[in-house]
């Protein structure tokens, strides 16, 4: 599973590109193979996942304990993020719709409030979590590694999207 997930990394990140579709595309081939952001995502989790092994130097017996607390920090945030969207999809139509209905737009910015407030709640309990497995300097250096892997993330979108576009400009020119 480890070798899995560094190929694919290191793929996307040598502008291999991974095609990256909600959906497979029409017509999509196995020379295409499609990967859903949500996969995309489990696959950087794992990533992120072995890499604070490597990075923090955590024991075989910290590890046992930090892995459980790493994914539900995972989860919360990704929850948020999850429940956020929908919630600003809602704004979005609601805009679009040309509602005036000033009492939902009301609601829905309370909804916003109250669910950056449950998610900043969340993930302070799952640091404190964190922090409880592991050392001073590890618990320093786990914020640096995170900020490290949000940059990867960013860097590894951006150039699988760059790969995409290269690909789509090819294959239209192609066609007669």
């Amino acid at each position: 599973m480890k070798a899995l997930i560094c190929a694919v990394m290191l793929a996307t990140s040598l502008g291999g590109g991974v095609r990256v579709y909600a959906q497979a595309p029409p017509g999509g081939t196995a020379e295409e193979p499609a990967v859903t952001p949500f996969e995309l995502q489990r696959l950087f989790d794992s990533y992120a996942l072995l890499q604070a092994q490597d990075q923090l130097k955590i024991s075989d017996e910290q590890y046992s304990r930090f892995l459980p607390r790493f994914k539900a920090l995972q989860d919360a945030r990704r929850q948020t993020q999850q429940q956020r969207a929908r919630v600003l999809q809602d704004v979005r139509r609601l805009l679009s719709d040309g509602s005036t209905d000033e009492a939902q737009f009301k609601d829905r910015l309370k909804q916003l409030q109250e669910i950056e407030s449950r998610g900043q709640a969340e993930a302070r309990k799952a640091y404190d979590a964190i922090d409880q497995v592991l050392d001073l300097k590890q618990q320093a250096q786990f914020r640096i590694f995170e900020e490290q892997m949000e940059r990867r993330k960013i860097e590894l979108v951006t150039r699988a999207r760059q790969a995409n576009r290269a690909n789509r400009g090819q294959r239209q020119g192609e066609r007669p």
